[in-house]
């Protein structure tokens, strides 16, 4: 079976990590403009005020997607570029920005994949409440519906918001991440279920407002459970713990079910319901059918996992991994075998086309002397992981479409500039781009599996 001759093969990026341009044409400032310029939230005091300057260089980058082979590529739109204020007053340049950039993506032979929401979450409505006020839902349906009826003559496929269990958890329970807060758990529940209301809603306003047909889906992310071994209690024990809802005393947000069952089943996970019941909002038969708005495809962010085998006493129980176990310069574990399991899983459950939105890795990447970047260790990371989702794709599971992270180089939020996870290095001196050897793997990968 392997890929499908349509397979979107892409890469990803995000607006705050490459953009740049921070207060230039009239855009309004973010929760990350305002996080990252307080001393001491950034490794080395970084910001995105740069970045990778893409702002002005987007003709120059897309035209090094085109002769690397690209097919699609999935970038964010900044919300207070568009509505600097959140709501309201519209940016004619930031406006003009993005259709600049999706003209030239087309004229490059590009399919273009708008994510409406990539944790750029506008100060002016932070100020007011953000995620905990309920008129969030209205607030972000207002400007989904702009985009549609912006760009989708030309645009055709939309994600509306990536990876929530990142930007609530690290964000509002961790103090990590934008906006830098610990909030109760209550008040965390509360901005989870504002969220999925108005990824709901974002999908009612983008197929309302839309030129042409689209496609519309969501990109959470996840550490996907994997069998330790083909045997079938092994791989009944992953899927238990893949969807299974984690404990208070656990990083709570990271559950996969609580984000996704909503979304594609109409229901929160049971579970769930009875681990948090003295912290949920009140949630309606209404809210649940906002929520639950038909969907053409699911995305999934994957990156690694953790392996699962039955347990004796007949629960899943994980396997420690051994000593000196691979690791990327993130330092996160390679774990190949999650692109497959995750896949074919999700599919199960879901029952959605899958696309793997972000998948990729950071490595201590130089120029070297010859003038070239070259990374063997990435090339043997993206093999072994599209080997294992091409098997997915062998047993069964539908999967439409592979986004590379990242495109290029770039502000790795809380990280800054210290992890490169691009196929192409950026040096952010001179915005010097040299493609790597991955990206040139990338583009034979593509050639090969496009025939």
């Amino acid at each position: 079976m392997a890929f499908k001759k349509d397979f979107a093969w892409g890469t990803a990026t995000s607006s705050y990590q490459i953009e740049g341009a921070w207060n230039e044409d009239g855009k309004g400032e973010s929760i990350w403009d305002v996080f990252a310029h307080e001393h001491g939230k950034i490794m080395d005091n970084d910001t995105g005020d740069i970045a990778c300057d893409h702002y002005h260089k987007f003709k120059e980058d897309i035209k090094l997607m085109a002769e690397l082979g690209i097919k699609a590529y999935r970038f964010s739109l900044s919300w207070p570029r568009i509505f600097p204020k959140g709501t309201g007053e519209v940016s004619e340049k930031g406006v003009k920005f993005y259709s600049d950039l999706i003209d030239e993506l087309l004229a490059n032979g590009i399919e273009p994949y708008i994510t409406l929401f990539h944790w750029e979450y506008p100060y002016e409505l932070h100020k007011k409440g953000g995620w905990l006020n309920d008129e969030s839902v209205k607030w972000f349906a207002e400007y989904a519906a702009k985009v549609s009826e912006l760009y989708s003559d030309r645009v055709k496929y939309f994600f509306t918001i990536n990876e929530p269990q990142c930007f609530i958890g690290y964000g509002y329970l961790e103090e990590a991440y934008a906006p830098g807060l610990k909030v109760t758990n209550k008040d965390a529940f509360q901005m989870c279920h504002n969220v999925l209301k108005a990824h709901g809603a974002a999908v009612i306003a983008l197929r309302e407002n839309a030129k042409q047909p689209i496609k519309v889906g969501f990109a959470p992310t996840c550490g996907v459970r994997y069998p330790a071994s083909e045997k079938p209690q092994d791989i009944e024990a992953a899927k238990q713990e893949m969807f299974a809802c984690w404990p208070l005393s656990q990083s709570v947000m990271w559950g996969t079910s609580w984000w996704s069952d909503p979304v594609i089943l109409g229901h929160y996970p049971e579970d769930g319901l009875r681990m948090y019941k003295d912290y949920l909002p009140e949630i309606t038969e209404e809210d649940m059918k906002l929520i639950s708005q038909p969907l053409d495809f699911y995305g999934q962010n994957i990156y690694n996992g953790k392996a699962v085998k039955m347990g004796d006493d007949g629960k899943p129980e994980y396997v420690e991994r051994y000593a000196g176990f691979p690791k990327t310069a993130m330092p996160w574990p390679i774990t190949p075998e999650c692109l497959r399991w995750g896949a074919k899983f999700f599919y199960e459950r879901y029952k959605l086309p899958i696309y793997i939105t972000e998948n990729g890795m950071a490595a201590h990447d130089v120029v070297s002397l010859d003038g070239k970047v070259h990374d063997p260790n990435r090339i043997d990371f993206l093999n072994r992981y599209l080997l294992e989702l091409e098997k997915a794709t062998d047993e069964g599971a539908e999967v439409d479409g592979y986004f590379l992270w990242s495109f290029m180089d770039n502000f790795e939020w809380t990280s800054g500039y210290s992890k490169r996870f691009g196929i192409v290095h950026v040096d952010y001196n001179t915005q010097k781009r040299i493609p790597k050897d991955s990206a040139y793997w990338y583009k034979n990968w593509i050639e090969e599996h496009s025939k």
